[in-house]
């Protein structure tokens, strides 16, 4: 895929207000290292995790992605009137119906001509809302469009330390190490046609790619599109996840340097889904990409699910490691297994 006439105007992002650290998730789990054995700090050591951020309890998951979109759309000084398109990414929701994404829209005065809708795609939902809406913009069918998400660790981490407390079993607890990397943010990516955008960045392009036959290696909850604060369980095949996700990112990362023209020493920097330090040193090694290059939030932010490469990325454009002009790589993998890379002239 290639745009030539598509911007990001801004990222908006809203991270939850709880710190949480690992010692703190540890110290819950104390009776489960004391009967295995396990050293206090082992969490932080694997992960490189040191703290994540919660929501309060019972936090309605429309309102942080909302929150989200009015400080992009303040950002990209664009008009709630020239949204055609509102997209919803996140992997967790308010209900099965109707689309989060309505709630959103609603709040952020978006309608009534415009299409809502709910995009699920594991980690990769929020690149997937962007593809769909650039597509839409590079056809002429709207002007403008943003995808909006909000993720919540904090029940799903609740019930995994519960699970491990009843069951203190040594293969669970590796199952759902990844579980408990889990952080919570909000985020609005809003896109538009270049000469709505004053300043922004331009989407260059992307590749996808995919390898189902590992669908079966990270699970979360019993059906797509249950409730945050639904009953539900999450293991993790960590090692296999790595494994092959690292192979199919080096090839996609191959597939976008070649596809969008990228010679030697480009692209400038790649911002990264947030996973973890094995994760990153990892995609690293594989891609042949100095590690000064890349920007991470996992180690103060845990693994924010869609919010986290784009969180990351707004971020690192505040603090300056994104400067006009680089070319950027957006680099997603998730659980499917699915690759989804994006260019961007930052």
């Amino acid at each position: 895929m290639k745009y030539s006439r598509v911007k990001i105007a801004a990222i908006g992002y809203e991270l939850a207000p709880n710190v949480v650290t690992s010692a703190e998730i540890e110290e819950q789990l104390g009776t489960l290292y004391d009967s295995l054995k396990l050293r206090r700090g082992q969490l932080e050591r694997l992960t490189g995790v040191s703290e994540r951020r919660y929501w309060d309890s019972g936090q309605v998951i429309w309102q942080p992605a909302a929150k989200a979109g009015h400080k992009a759309l303040q950002l990209g000084a664009i008009s709630p009137s020239d949204i055609g398109m509102l997209v919803y990414g996140g992997v967790c929701r308010d209900n099965l119906e109707p689309a989060t994404a309505c709630a959103a829209a609603h709040d952020l005065a978006i309608g009534p001509f415009a299409e809502v809708l709910d995009i699920s795609n594991a980690c990769l939902g929020v690149l997937s809302g962007m593809v769909h809406i650039a597509n839409a913009i590079e056809l002429g069918q709207i002007r403008a469009g943003m995808v909006v998400s909000c993720e919540s660790a904090r029940e799903i981490v609740d019930q995994t330390i519960e699970r491990l407390l009843r069951d203190p079993d040594l293969t669970t607890f590796k199952k759902s190490l990844a579980t408990l990397t889990g952080g919570s943010g909000a985020v609005a990516v809003l896109l538009a046609e270049e000469s709505l955008v004053k300043d922004g960045h331009r989407l260059l392009g992307g590749v996808a790619k995919t390898l189902p036959q590992h669908h079966g290696l990270c699970r979360w909850g019993p059906a797509t599109g249950v409730s945050a604060t639904a009953p539900m369980a999450m293991e993790t095949n960590a090692a296999a996840v790595l494994e092959h996700g690292v192979v199919m990112g080096a090839e996609t990362w191959r597939a976008l340097r070649s596809h969008l023209g990228w010679g030697e020493g480009k692209p400038d920097r790649i911002i990264c889904h947030q996973v973890g330090s094995w994760h990153r040193n990892a995609i690293l090694k594989a891609f042949e990409f100095p590690a000064g290059n890349d920007y991470a939030t996992f180690a103060y932010l845990g693994n924010i699910g869609t919010a986290s490469l784009p969180v990351t990325a707004a971020i690192a454009g505040e603090r300056g490691f994104l400067e006009p002009g680089h070319q950027v790589g957006f680099c997603g993998i998730g659980s499917g297994l699915n690759c989804l890379f994006l260019g961007i002239e930052w």
